[in-house]
């Protein structure tokens, strides 16, 4: 019976009750359903914390995804020390125009951004992502925005670059280009010399980085990708968020969606999906605050087509997020490093089922240095989000 109250809890949406504070050295874990499951396709979450101390997340909810014109983008509230999220409300409606992934970033002096792709033309291709700005979003009820703009990126001519990679990529086949990605490697090609192609199509998946060491304490990075090509690039701003520019792509035909972490020296790493053929997460270096990155290579961790998150924890760990599958996304599991990357020590899971989706997660850590990951939850009564809140000893807990 105690299983089956649980479930029920889960399935509306209950909280379960908070747990004592407990030491750093005590694991803790707590999850709970932001709103009951609901019919429509609700995805794509972010996670904040807020200056008074509470938690909003953000997502899409809609008929569909790029398709469905009726998309936009929900919120919900959940208040320092407390269990139970608020009701969902709007937070973006772009009326006629499908709204997509959301991506959240609270500034040093307390303002809200959210980023997220205005879908012009029912395709990923015609997006332009936007920001919005809110100076005052702690409190309850819908956020006040006081500010919104379009990042209108104007990358340099990339063309013969990536032409150049996938000629390499191409010879490495070792039984050469199968005939059935001919012509939309042929489209590929056309659409790398159309500068229109070049500056659309980029879109949000991931919060921004802030640098804190290196040539560029402060720099904000936010990282974005395109189905066009599917590979990555970063918005780069030196003033909170006011300006943009992009840096130099991240150029690997099958990268996309990054997550950006700062190792000590001040050098980058980005993680990204697996949107091509090699089945494990990709990643790039970057060793000049963002403007460049290297080739993009694949790690040994497995990756089924699907985003992924990390966070560097207050001690120097390293945190990531995803689905450690080969195929399907019924598994979620967050790994830790203790060596920047170099090696995932630890890995426990948050989801672990036969079926469902648990996928396009997003962490955090906050003050207190507990985690919080909020996540797609796809089961067959419905959707919704769900947030966990834990700590790096409950990642090790045996």
């Amino acid at each position: 019976m105690l299983l089956i109250g649980i479930m029920l809890m889960h399935s509306l949406g209950i909280a379960q009750e908070p747990q004592a504070r407990k030491s750093p050295t005590e694991a803790i874990h707590r999850e709970e359903l932001i709103f009951p499951l609901h019919p429509q396709h609700n995805h794509a979450p972010s996670i904040v914390a807020l200056p008074d101390g509470s938690l909003l997340a953000s997502w899409y909810r809609g008929s569909g995804e790029r398709k469905a014109d009726d998309v936009a983008i929900y919120g919900a509230r959940l208040g320092k020390d407390s269990t139970n999220w608020s009701a969902p409300f709007l937070m973006v409606d772009t009326a006629g125009f499908p709204d997509g992934n959301t991506a959240m970033h609270v500034d040093t002096q307390g303002r809200l951004h959210l980023f997220w792709p205005l879908v012009l033309a029912n395709t990923w291709e015609s997006c332009i992502t936007q920001q919005l700005i809110s100076d005052t979003p702690s409190g309850q009820g819908e956020i006040r925005w006081t500010k919104q703009q379009s990042l209108w990126l104007k990358p340099e001519d990339f063309s013969q670059e990536a032409n150049t990679k996938l000629d390499r990529f191409i010879a490495s086949l070792p039984s050469g280009l199968p005939a059935e990605f001919e012509k939309e490697v042929t489209e590929v090609r056309a659409r790398l010399a159309d500068k229109l192609f070049q500056r659309l199509g980029w879109q949000t998946r991931c919060k921004p980085t802030v640098l804190k060491s290196g040539l560029k304490s402060g720099r904000w990075l936010l990282p974005l990708y395109t189905d066009t090509y599917s590979f990555s690039l970063m918005a780069i701003s030196d003033d909170m968020g006011h300006t943009w520019k992009a840096s130099k792509p991240l150029i690997g035909f099958g990268n996309i969606q990054p997550s950006v972490l700062e190792r000590r020296d001040g050098s980058l790493v980005a993680y990204m999906r697996e949107n091509g053929v090699t089945g494990k997460i990709r990643m790039s270096e970057s060793f000049d605050a963002g403007e460049s990155w290297g080739d993009v290579s694949s790690t040994i961790l497995p990756n089924p087509g699907s985003g992924l998150d990390a966070v560097v924890l207050q001690n120097g760990h390293w945190v990531l997020i995803y689905n450690d599958t080969e195929k399907g996304r019924n598994r979620l599991a967050v790994s830790v490093s203790l060596d920047e990357g170099k090696t995932w020590t630890t890995t426990r899971y948050l989801e672990e089922h036969p079926s469902g989706a648990y996928h396009y997660p997003a962490i955090i850590q906050t003050q207190d240095g507990h985690l919080h990951a909020i996540y797609s939850y796809f089961v067959e009564g419905g959707k919704s989000m769900k947030h966990v809140e834990f700590n790096e000893a409950w990642i090790g807990q045996k």
